[in-house]
């Protein structure tokens, strides 16, 4: 009723170019979010490179490109790829990252009881669809037990999706049960209480296309908490993380526990690595950071 200005779309999909395309016609302007690399989801997924659907997103991706007055890109990759790939000129892109919000998600007095008589707590947050790799807590908590012969140590894995089922399965036929807990999706309370608890956090995402470009923002969050991080060695983990992380070689499951395993023994280094997380997200990695690029964008579309 009141008309608009902008059209501001993220993807995926790419799609939103379509009507864009339409409203340009009347000297409305387009942002394109650029959110993720559909086009490496695709093949994280199990997609093929030399298929047609492949290509169709690459068409997409870069029709979207082309039409978008302003591009707003998450991190230094994608950026790349907006100009590499999408033709976009460099003064028309802006990285706005995202980043914890204090005003959300607030550190808490840590709840003893989360752990169930355990020791030590490790915790993963996010999603949990097939790309994500959460499998690979579950094989390491293995390692950790069976191998490693610890007894110390409750996992908890919170949030959701379409993966959860077949992980819960996974983990009744590992025999798992009493040292893992899912807890499927939480209140912004409940995960500000799981995460202020644990003694440690993971990132198992392990190496594709898409993850090693892709910013996660469950390392933000585990950083807004202090919290030590074992992930995979991907370019974009170490960007985001830096020396709050012990890095495994990509998708060594054997290694990643070892490190987990390691930095429960050493709660110095736990501490040291938690204070540095604190330091890089306070002075560079909060939404707070993030917000005068957004607003940099915006005085540049209307100078457009």
């Amino acid at each position: 009723t009141r008309g608009f200005d902008v059209i501001h779309a993220c993807n995926p999909p790419e799609t939103y170019f379509l009507l864009a395309w339409f409203y340009r016609l009347s000297g409305k302007k387009f942002v394109f979010d650029h959110h993720d690399l559909s086009p490496e989801m695709y093949l994280a997924k199990g997609g093929k490179r030399e298929g047609l659907l492949f290509r169709c997103l690459l068409l997409l991706e870069r029709l979207t490109f082309k039409t978008a007055d302003v591009v707003i890109t998450t991190n230094q990759s994608h950026k790349k790829i907006a100009q590499v790939r999408g033709g976009v000129e460099e003064d028309d892109i802006f990285v706005v990252r995202s980043g914890p919000d204090f005003g959300r998600l607030k550190r808490v007095d840590p709840d003893p009881s989360i752990k169930n008589g355990f020791r030590y707590l490790v915790c993963y947050l996010g999603e949990m669809c097939p790309q994500d790799g959460v499998d690979i807590v579950l094989k390491a908590a293995q390692v950790i037990i069976t191998d490693l012969k610890r007894r110390d140590t409750k996992f908890v894995l919170v949030g959701g999706g379409s993966a959860l089922a077949g992980l819960r399965r996974l983990n009744a036929e590992m025999k798992l049960e009493p040292f893992v807990e899912f807890t499927g999706r939480v209140s912004d309370a409940e995960l500000c209480r799981y995460l202020s608890t644990s003694d440690l956090c993971v990132d198992p995402d392990p190496y594709t296309e898409w993850s090693d470009q892709s910013t996660m923002n469950k390392i933000m969050e585990y950083m807004m908490f202090g919290k030590p991080i074992v992930a995979f060695d991907l370019k974009e983990n170490r960007y985001s993380a830096g020396g709050s992380a012990a890095y495994a070689k990509p998708n060594d499951v054997g290694e990643f526990a070892s490190l987990i395993s390691q930095l429960l023994d050493n709660e110095g280094k736990r501490r040291e690595m938690g204070a540095a997380a604190v330091r890089r997200v306070e002075s560079e990695l909060s939404w707070d950071h993030s917000r005068p690029h957004l607003l940099a964008a915006y005085r540049k579309l209307f100078e457009c």
